[in-house]
């Protein structure tokens, strides 16, 4: 869903491009603070950078002037919270642009935005809304909403750059979503179940540095820490009232 160099009005690019820039400067921010707090993660947090580049580079031709491709961030998200993303999706893109002429420079804001800004947050959003529900289940919805929500917002970008003639905006719109809808409702399911495949064989992988940052995949979702069983606490008096007794015999 990369809007390609110089497609969209200069108005329109500067627009998105200021838009984006307080949320890869707080991003810049998290990345360092989530280096110097967890610096057993800087591995996995390469490894995010790289899948992200990797099945973003993916591309399918759509509507003139962009492009269907899975995303890769709503993964990121839920292990390193969205404003990383914003970084790491804003470098994704800056590589992708440069090497492979996939999106642009000038087009950077508008392809931030709705990539590494929106989609990144409305994954995490829906893996903490779905709490309740088995891991594999929230993953899967976080992951392809995420790639659904950067296609949304794609979509809208266009259609105020470009409205319909005789339906304005809501004309646009509307043939955007439908005509990306062919590509990225698929890709958005299967990036679903790859992302639930990535995300078990990392807590088989990466358990520790998982859980260092937060992220508990093996407990019940929002469950805190368990107490002690009382079947160790039933252990641990008998021990006591057993010492007791035999010091009164002493």
């Amino acid at each position: 869903m990369h809007i390609a160099e110089g497609f969209l009005p200069p108005v329109h690019a500067a627009a998105w491009t200021v838009a984006a820039a307080p949320f890869v400067v707080h991003g810049a921010r998290e990345v360092r603070r989530t280096v110097q707090a967890h610096p057993q993660a800087k591995l996995l947090l390469s490894a995010v950078g790289a899948y992200t580049f990797v099945l973003s580079a993916i591309k399918l031709p759509s509507v003139t002037g962009s492009s269907s491709h899975p995303t890769g961030t709503g993964e990121g998200a839920i292990i390193f919270k969205p404003p990383v993303m914003a970084l790491l999706g804003t470098i994704v893109l800056v590589f992708q642009a440069l090497l492979l002429a996939h999106g642009g420079l000038t087009t950077l804001g508008a392809n931030v935005v709705s990539m590494a800004v929106v989609g990144p947050w409305a994954a995490y959003a829906v893996y903490r809304l779905l709490g309740f529900a088995p891991f594999s289940v929230a993953v899967f919805a976080a992951v392809a909403t995420a790639d659904l929500a950067t296609y949304v917002t794609t979509a809208t970008q266009l259609a105020l750059a470009f409205p319909d003639p005789s339906g304005g905006f809501l004309g646009a719109w509307g043939r955007f979503l439908g005509l990306f809808a062919v590509t990225q409702v698929p890709l958005a399911i299967v990036e679903g179940l790859v992302g639930v495949l990535l995300m078990n064989a990392l807590r088989a992988w990466a358990g520790p540095e998982l859980a260092g940052l937060g992220l508990r995949p093996d407990r019940r979702r929002g469950e805190t820490a368990p107490a002690r069983s009382s079947s160790t606490d039933t252990t641990t008096d008998t021990t006591t009232s057993d010492a007791a007794t035999g010091a009164d015999r002493a």
